[in-house]
């Protein structure tokens, strides 16, 4: 454990900012679920509303540094294949 002043500090903040993380992660991957229950439904339009949704939290998730922007631009680039594949199909 932690004895000297600055880094008992450097625990709470790190406690705080793990926090923060873990919902904005969360927030994430819900929305990545949803999109893909919507693409796996085969609605079109709530498939493209879905996309740019998740699209723009993961954008904003690797924005504010909780994932790397090669992990935030393989999930959206898998998420509009799967869209696109979509609306090839029907």
């Amino acid at each position: 454990m932690a004895r000297h002043p600055s880094a008992v500090k450097r625990n709470r903040q790190n406690i705080k900012k793990k926090a923060g993380n873990r919902d904005i992660r969360s927030r994430m991957k819900t929305a990545v679920k949803s999109a893909l229950k919507v693409i796996q439904e085969g609605n079109k339009e709530k498939a493209v509303e879905s996309l740019k949704t998740a699209s723009s939290i993961i954008a904003k998730t690797s924005g504010k540094g909780i994932i790397r922007k090669n992990t935030a631009s393989r999930k959206i680039s898998r998420l509009a294949k799967k869209v696109a594949a979509l609306s090839a199909a029907g």
